[in-house]
């Protein structure tokens, strides 16, 4: 039997109700079940003599219960167990809170195990509702799992010690091939799943966790190379006639080497019957959009229609109106489509596109419903990608025959990460920025500069500039920290009481947003204060200052983002971070943004420091969800693994052989989960 035939509600300690209890957690199968790793394990390895232990400590020690635990009941009448353990050297005093079944494990005159936090009193040292094991079982590493209500890490760890002999048992092919386990000293299946549950010791679990965490990683990077190739059969629309050189021609602005060379790049691919499957990446203001421009161009004059996306409806209108700017007198015809359009507008529009009379079609999501159809969809532009899933792409690509696809994103990623994110994708840089683009100079200070900065800023209002205040998020609970809307007022009623203040925010109404960015862009706001959502917006060239409070809580990637909002026009403009954090780490992350503009050094830095938060923080890359690897701790392990899946795909590039049959099933099930990836 397969073990994915296996109903875990028949596994001894499940049963119907537990079953749910386990569906809360994601465990629906015995896959999931042994698959379901601690968070945390106890350590009943590392005893303490009672005499030994400072108060206000987690400890464990082993001693001996003077009483069967006595009942009692609190103030409030909930029910309380008593008793007092020794160990020669020393007593605790015990206290067991709603669990009559715990208490009733003790008995007088036996040893025990306790680990817990003790504190001390008047009565000497005491423990509350410690974790207790009898000397039953040989002292170790015992599992602590993630938790729903109604189900205990004990129970848990019964559960899966249960299952583990059904799922060895069962039919299975290891995700590992057999050489590749030898290369890299990987520990077979069964001993890396049985320790990851049930160690005996420190070293052991650091193997089983290597061995895991590598298979994951193997698994993510080979399904990242199978969909890199899967699907991509011939395509229909190969350019027969580069017409960049002729639209870069017509362009006010000369372009650099960097966007010529990319450029190149491109066609040279969307000239080959494969389709183009690529990502760009470039710094903010590197000039993306005339790349993607002269492609766009290109396309429509060998016959293509084009679709570009962007995650946000401020985008899509910027880039429709620069699009509609280019291609003027060109006799292409350009189309916005958003989910805030009348539906008069969406009817028109939807059927212009299906009768071809549309060449470019810009939009936001709304390019993915069904009811949107090309005539002849030839190329597909992604903007800001890691803030859509590989699927959402893939979704719009599947609305034309095998279409050339171009990903922009102005969110530098360190290379070993874009890799793994883009792993799909062939990469072009973009590592030069146009001529004319302005340093803009960054200063980080505290808040004792705070009324220093609004005359600076009074000042360039003055003289008819713009400016920018964003504010981090507030969640609930955090009262130390003011929401971007009662900044506003605040400035509004005493700062800037004789000034134009506009607000930005993500929970206001798509048209809203709109509305008030446009009025920024015309210059009838004047101080923009806004959340981080115009870390991706309308560029406004007479914008001149970002100011950034409470700088220490973004990502240094993001506050860079933020920074490439101003020192769009002729003007010299600012950034200045505002940051109380007297942090080691803090304050690197502030040097390094004052110290250079380069995104791409920063990203690097943001790795080194911060992690993924900036790149993976809310999971938008469109990743599977990975249960024990982790994309940035574990980098040698991701430069192992893929040395491991060129061996592997350099031999078999379709994972059709006898020794890759597991790994193929382990990509199957990590992909379909998030309904990435069709395997056949």
């Amino acid at each position: 039997m397969k073990s994915g035939e296996i109903n875990i509600q028949y596994i001894k300690g499940v049963g119907e109700k537990r079953l749910q209890l386990l569906e809360k957690l994601g465990i629906k199968s015995l896959d999931d079940l042994v698959h379901f790793y601690p968070r945390d394990y106890l350590d009943f390895t590392d005893l303490t003599p009672i005499s030994k232990i400072e108060p206000s400590s987690v400890c464990v020690f082993c001693a001996t219960v003077g009483f069967d635990p006595v009942a009692g009941y609190t103030g409030r009448g909930k029910a309380t167990f008593k008793t007092t353990v020794t160990d020669g050297t020393g007593t605790v005093h015990v206290t067991i809170f709603n669990s009559r079944f715990a208490a009733s494990a003790l008995h007088a005159g036996e040893e025990y195990l306790f680990y817990g936090k003790v504190t001390k009193s008047k009565n000497g040292l005491e423990m509350a509702n410690p974790t207790m094991e009898s000397l039953d079982r040989e002292p170790g590493l015992r599992p602590v799992y993630p938790l729903t209500a109604g189900i205990t890490s004990g129970v848990i760890t019964r559960i899966i010690e249960n299952a583990l002999p059904l799922y060895f048992e069962a039919e299975s092919n290891a995700a590992i091939p057999d050489d590749i386990r030898r290369k890299f000293n990987i520990a077979h299946e069964k001993f890396a799943l049985s320790t990851i549950h049930f160690p005996k010791n420190k070293a052991d679990l650091e193997i089983a966790r290597r061995s895991l965490i590598f298979e994951e990683l193997l698994t993510l990077q080979a399904g990242m190379r199978l969909l890199k190739s899967h699907d991509r059969g011939k395509t229909d629309y190969r350019i027969e006639r580069d017409c960049s050189d002729e639209f870069i021609g017509s362009l006010p602005f000369t372009l650099t080497g960097a966007q010529l060379r990319t450029v190149r790049e491109c066609i040279a691919d969307m000239k080959r019957d494969i389709p183009m499957n690529r990502l760009v990446q470039g710094d903010v203001g590197s000039g993306k959009t005339a790349v993607a421009a002269a492609l766009l161009y290109t396309a429509a004059k060998n016959g293509m229609q084009s679709a570009m996306m962007a995650p946000t409806e401020i985008l899509a209108g910027q880039h429709f109106n620069t699009l509609s700017a280019m291609m003027k007198g060109t006799g292409l015809k350009v189309a916005l489509l958003t989910g805030s359009a009348t539906a008069k507008s969406k009817r028109e529009i939807k059927q212009a596109v299906a009768q071809g009379k549309i060449d470019i079609l810009v939009g936001t999501h709304a390019l993915l419903s069904e009811d949107v159809a090309f005539s002849r969809l030839g190329f597909v532009v992604t903007d800001e990608q890691h803030r859509f899933g590989v699927r959402q792409r893939g979704t719009l690509a599947s609305k034309g025959l095998h279409p050339h696809t171009f990903v922009m994103s102005a969110t530098p990623i360190p290379r070993t990460l874009s890799l793994i994110i883009y792993g799909d994708l062939d990469l072009s840089v973009i590592d030069e920025l146009p001529k004319g683009r302005q340093k803009i100079s960054t200063y980080a200070v505290d808040s004792s500069y705070r009324k220093r900065i609004y005359a600076f800023i009074r000042k360039h209002l003055d003289k008819g500039l713009q400016a920018y205040i964003v504010c981090p998020l507030v969640e609930e609970g955090e009262s130390d920290l003011i929401s971007a809307g009662e900044y506003a007022e605040t400035l509004k009623e005493k700062e800037f009481a004789d000034y134009r203040i506009g607000l930005l925010h993500g929970k206001m109404k798509a048209k809203d947003k709109e509305k008030t960015m446009s009025r920024f862009l015309s210059g009838e706001i004047q101080l923009l204060v806004s959340t981080t959502v115009v870390e991706v917006g309308v560029d406004v060239p007479n914008a001149v200052i970002m100011v950034v409070e409470n700088a220490e809580r973004f990502g240094l990637s993001q506050l860079h983002q933020l920074r490439g909002r101003v020192g769009r026009g002729k003007e010299k403009s600012y950034c200045i971070l505002i940051t109380d954090a007297g942090g080691e780490n803090a304050k690197a992350r502030m040097e390094i943004m004052c110290r250079t503009n380069d995104g791409f050094q920063i990203a690097d830095k943001d790795l080194e420091l911060r992690g993924p938060g900036d790149f993976f923080g809310s999971r938008q890359h469109g990743l599977p969800e990975l249960k024990i690897a982790s994309l940035t701790e574990n980098m040698d392990l991701v430069r192992q693994t893929r040395n491991a899946c060129d061996a592997i795909f350099h031999r078999d590039p379709e994972l059709n052989e006898k020794e890759n049959v597991g790994l193929k099933a382990a990509v199957k099930k990590l992909f379909s989960e998030e309904n990435h990836l069709s395997l056949n």
